[in-house]
């Protein structure tokens, strides 16, 4: 039966294949013969494809490095003998970090084509520029998750072994950290910089093609929000996999068992709902992209319940682990609806900035950061419910079932992770396309359409934003349960029994000397990527006011002058791949150091306080940032005295602040929190056999 269910899940990912391919060819076919649209498009596309030629050059020298390490030291040292393990890890990891560098690939591709798209169809009407958009996007949510779910099932049909899919899924989280990592501060560095100067300064429009910042901005959308989240959702959806099959094996004493074939159904109905669902998704009779967004997400939920429900029934899979994955896509949709109230422009919050922006920019920062702190709380809740409940619910069923209940969880919750993806991936598309709209001057109408638009793709952005860090902290408490998997088989091996770990004591100086450590982690991190954002940013603030001061006319847009975009990208390239590096290396080093010098027990608490810090701070900063954002957003359009008000120029301030909080350092947490968590499990045999302590 197991083998039938994993080539039913590849045929499910090659059809995601052949739906994406559809999607893309309708896109393509698509009217965008419109001069200016087409020449500042090609600049968006050749400047997010020279970055990402760049930024993968970089990150290729990092990936063989690493495979090296993973070869002499993974699962033991090569020089013990039986090299093939090794040998198939290395590899395994290659391939994760090859297939999430596809995935961000892909996603500029569609992108950059969908955007001149979308621009061109606001001209016509909302209900075709929402398609161009939605259906871009929905390019990337299929061979993303196509690509997560047929690489782990090809992996696991050749190997029959978990810690090598823990190996592919350390491939994709190390790409993911520092891709997300690098787009995160080329956007924020371009964004802010063209805020600042702009907005605050000149008074000019968002998208006023005067500004040498422009374009850089646009194609910090597509490095940032399209490749890098892509990336992350791709890791996220493959951790979860790996987690839950490492335990799988354990439970089923080897890989035929109805746990493994649990897991690799639910995850194949979640790619077969979320195919459905897109193909559900249209504007409704009342024109609202949000309505229609949020119904495909409803109808891929529903669809998903039932799949899995029936065929729960129909193959007598147990009852208790579906309740488990119900409770964890339950409780993801509830957080991106706390998400949405606390940062969507019709709800309170919001509206309470807004008015405290007209007092100055330190209220706006007060208020805003108050509200980002309040929106921690459901959340961390919701996903402490979740794993409480998906853990008592499965306990029943026998040893090892409660963590595995919480990975099956986990497995729900990111089961419609193609729809999510899609959604996420609209967002930034339809902003490209509002600057598109506004710098090829294609009129008024058109500028609405894509307000509604990029409107809706804010909302979105925000509980898809919320989605993925609840998602990632019930992945890494899965993880924490393939951790312990992982560390009582090495000790089996090394006869110290079975059961050598069966928990972390908190009163244990190895395990609170960890939790101190890893907790303290998060911060730095972001620490790290905020300064890199600031750094790059201050550069780029001083080369827009070399060209404003230096190039006669542009100041007053003058016909035929034209800033010098491409010195913009340049700053935000060359720092942006400066300081992606540090960052995820300290994580990285940080792991490594505590295991070898307290052992199994200290990276229990590592991983603990990892977890439990890093969630409150992505939560707080991604919240915030968005809340700050659509405050602007809900001023720009005639609140509180408008464009260019005092109120408008506080909203932009604190819009600045929360850039790089909830597109640089805020998603960036939920792939470092998953990096180390795969780095404890693939380490856990040499963290057993040697420690200082």
């Amino acid at each position: 039966m197991v083998s039938i269910i994993q080539f039913l899940a590849i045929a499910i990912a090659l059809l995601s294949f052949g739906v994406a391919f559809w999607l893309y060819t309708w896109v393509k076919a698509q009217d965008s013969r419109n001069p200016q649209v087409e020449t500042i498009g090609e600049l968006i596309r050749k400047g997010a494809n020279t970055f990402l030629k760049r930024e993968y050059l970089i990150l290729a020298r990092f990936a063989a490095a690493v495979a090296v390490l993973i070869l002499l030291f993974i699962p033991h040292p090569i020089w013990q003998g039986g090299s093939t393990k090794n040998i198939t890890m290395a590899l395994a990891f290659l391939l994760g970090t090859v297939l999430s560098a596809l995935a961000g690939k892909v996603g500029i591709h569609v992108a950059t084509i969908a955007n001149r798209k979308t621009a061109v169809a606001s001209q016509t009407g909302i209900r075709k520029a929402f398609l161009n958009g939605f259906r871009g996007g929905a390019v990337m949510g299929m061979a993303v998750v196509g690509c997560s779910l047929l690489g782990v099932t090809a992996i696991f049909m050749l190997t029959s072994d978990g810690t090598t899919i823990l190996g592919f899924s350390f491939g994709a989280s190390a790409l993911a950290l520092f891709a997300k990592a690098g787009g995160g501060i080329f956007t924020k560095t371009a964004d802010i910089s063209a805020d600042l100067v702009g907005k605050v300064e000149l008074g000019i429009p968002e998208d006023d093609p005067r500004n040498p910042a422009v374009i850089a901005d646009n194609v910090g959308d597509n490095v940032g929000d399209v490749a890098g989240m892509g990336a992350d959702l791709f890791d996220s959806h493959v951790a979860s996999l790996a987690a839950s099959l490492v335990m799988a094996i354990s439970l089923d004493h080897g890989v035929s068992g109805a746990n493994v074939a649990t897991v690799f159904l639910f995850a194949a109905l979640g790619l077969l709902s979320s195919i459905v669902g897109v193909g559900t998704s249209r504007m409704g009779k009342h024109d609202n992209p949000t309505r229609a967004l949020n119904s495909s997400t409803y109808v891929t939920t529903l669809l998903y319940a039932i799949l899995t429900g029936g065929c729960t029934f129909a193959f007598g899979f147990e009852w208790r682990l579906w309740l488990a994955a119900m409770i964890g896509l339950v409780v993801g949709t509830i957080i991106g609806i706390t998400s949405d109230y606390f940062t969507n422009d019709a709800r309170i919050p919001v509206h309470h900035v807004a008015n405290a922006c007209k007092s100055g920019p330190a209220f706006t920062i007060l208020s805003g950061s108050s509200f980002g702190f309040l929106s921690v709380m459901p959340a961390m809740v919701g996903i402490a419910i979740a794993a409480m409940a998906a853990y008592m619910i499965c306990d029943p069923l026998g040893p090892g079932y409660a963590m595995f209940g919480i990975a099956m969880s986990a497995v729900g919750m990111l089961s419609i992770v193609g729809m999510i993806i899609s959604n996420d991936a609209y967002g930034p598309i339809v902003d490209n396309a509002r600057g598109l709209v506004e710098m090829a001057h294609l009129g008024e109408h058109a500028l609405d359409v894509t307000d509604a638009l990029d409107s809706a793709g804010n909302t979105v952005k925000a509980i898809t934003k919320g989605f993925a860090i609840a998602a990632a902290g019930l992945t890494v408490i899965s993880l924490l349960g393939a951790f312990m998997t992982e560390v009582n088989e090495s000790a089996a091996a090394l006869g110290m029994g079975a059961d050598y770990l069966k928990g972390f004591d908190i009163m244990n100086p190895l395990v609170f000397f960890g939790l101190l450590c890893g907790a303290a982690v998060p911060s730095v991190f972001s620490a790290m990527l905020i300064l890199g954002v600031d750094r790059n940013a201050q550069r780029m603030v001083t080369e827009i006011h070399r060209q404003f001061a230096t190039i006669p006319g542009l100041r007053e847009g003058r016909e035929g002058v034209v800033p010098e975009y491409e010195k913009c990208i340049d700053i935000a390239t060359t720092g942006a791949l400066k300081e992606l590096i540090p960052a995820g290396l300290m994580a990285i080093l940080a792991t490594v150091a505590v295991g070898v010098i307290g052992g199994v027990q200290a990276i229990g608490g590592f991983l603990a306080g990892n977890i439990v810090s890093g969630l409150v701070l992505a939560l707080f900063m991604s919240n915030s940032g968005g809340l700050w954002d659509n405050a602007k957003k809900y001023i720009e359009s005639g609140k509180h005295g408008g464009r260019g008000s005092d109120a408008h120029k506080a909203a932009v301030v604190g819009d600045t602040v929360g850039d790089p909080f909830k597109d640089t350092a805020g998603p960036s947490i939920n792939t470092q929190i998953t990096v180390v968590s795969l780095i404890a499990s693939l380490m856990s045999g040499l963290f057993l056999s040697f420690s200082i302590f």
